[in-house]
């Protein structure tokens, strides 16, 4: 059911001087625990700057991954074995990055969140898995773009996992093939110029038509159709707020915009929140 409009908050932006590590702007923390607390079910949408913290580049600021390397599409990884060569001797490298990464204290923040029944969901553009890592339900974590942990085979569907193929990646060399059937392995997540897995985009719109607060961490808001999900947020009346480091296209969209690192805004709010409101069952709606 469609609920009515945000009323009676005005947007609230924090200066650009919040940027800082480590300061938060109290203004636009204010406004973003009274929406919370008049609107328990949250949900939170994060993208790469969430986790850069925790050492994992993001793709599209100034030392992004799009920076350096060109977007691995589809139709090249399926057509081109020069391709897939040099995913694999890549992924050998740099696969201990995230294999590694520990969740930070903006990560542990909506892991607290959820542990105290305010948290409904997270839709999440990472791969990394640091959401689960540091504590949320895997049932309550859509990855729209799927997980780098999870390897699957184009020909027969069986998986395995990121850590297997990094052993047998560290041993050999070439391109590994499915323990099943020989066939094409890729990773389980989306490359460019294919669609999000229906089902999974399916959940995630599920969760932000319930959601009466959609909380965006990290996300230029760039990428559609996961860019899309703020509007219908606002469409179906849940209040918006925009926690990133720089400005976004639906910023003027956002009842709460703060312009800084995830971490210490999300603890800041977590802790505030969890100070004022009484605790719910996490397990409610």
């Amino acid at each position: 059911m469609t609920r009515e409009p945000t009323a009676g908050v005005s947007p609230v932006r924090a200066p650009d001087s919040g940027s800082s590590a480590g300061v938060v702007d109290q203004p636009a923390l204010t406004a973003l625990v009274h929406l919370a607390s008049e609107r328990p079910r949250i949900v939170a949408f994060t993208g790469a700057g969430i986790s850069t913290d925790s050492g994992i580049p993001d793709y599209r600021g100034p030392n992004g991954v799009w920076k350096r390397q060109t977007p691995l599409t589809v139709q090249a990884f399926a057509n081109d074995p020069a391709t897939r060569r040099g995913y694999w001797a890549r992924r050998r490298l740099g696969y201990s990055v995230m294999a590694d990464a520990v969740p930070n204290s903006g990560h542990r923040a909506l892991a607290t969140l959820e542990g105290v029944g305010r948290l409904r969901k997270i839709i999440t553009q990472n791969i990394d898995g640091l959401h689960q890592k540091a504590g949320n339900d895997p049932g309550r974590v859509i990855e729209l773009h799927g997980t780098t942990h999870s390897i699957v085979c184009v020909d027969c569907g069986a998986r395995t996992t990121g850590a297997e193929i990094q052993r047998w990646l560290e041993a050999n060399d070439g391109i590994p093939a499915c323990a099943v059937c020989g066939g094409t392995l890729r990773p389980a997540t989306i490359l460019f110029g294919e669609p999000l897995s229906p089902p999974v985009w399916a959940a995630a719109i599920a969760a932000v038509e319930a959601a009466d607060l959609l909380l965006i961490v990290g996300s230029s808001l760039v990428v559609n159709p996961a860019a899309s999900l703020p509007l219908l947020a606002k469409q179906r009346g849940a209040a918006v707020a925009i926690i990133n480091r720089e400005s976004t296209p639906l910023d003027e969209l956002a009842d709460v915009v703060f312009h800084g690192n995830a971490g210490p805004a999300l603890g800041a709010f977590v802790t505030t929140l969890t100070e004022t409101i009484p605790d719910q069952e996490s397990g409610a709606g």
